[in-house]
């Protein structure tokens, strides 16, 4: 199974369902990807519980005014059978600017914006909007 799709559908569906939080296994590539959607303001806000094996994430799930949540869908790019690398000249916006593309490159994860300025390509991981 894949990790980080089991993540992002673990979050999309906690608040499709209304969930105030759900629990992610800890991961150090999970721990980035959940900063960084809460830095674009995807999540609301997580944390880290528990010691070594027992680590896991806690994210908040953020919601609209409506009470809609802000992750409408999540399209995987990479998978662990098909690594989708891809330069940053060739990154497009996603759904017209509405979105955002997640890229892990030699700088760190990071939004396809960042990525376009600091001229970094790398691997796409998913599309979120």
């Amino acid at each position: 199974m894949d990790p980080i799709s089991d993540m992002l559908i673990r979050i999309k569906n906690a608040g499709l369902a209304g969930n105030d939080i759900t629990v992610v296994p800890y991961s150090k590539l999970k721990f980035e990807i959940a900063n960084l959607l809460q830095k674009t303001s995807y999540v609301k806000a997580f944390s880290v519980k528990g010691k070594k094996a027992g680590k896991r994430l806690e994210v908040e799930i953020a919601y609209r005014k409506d009470r809609e949540p802000k992750i409408e869908e999540v399209e995987r790019a990479s998978k662990p059978s098909r690594r989708f690398y891809i330069g940053y000249k060739s990154l497009k916006p996603v759904r017209h600017g509405l979105g955002i593309a997640v890229l892990s490159t030699p700088g760190g994860v990071m939004t396809d914006e960042e990525a376009k300025k600091n001229k970094m390509g790398g691997e796409l991981l998913f599309r979120i909007w």
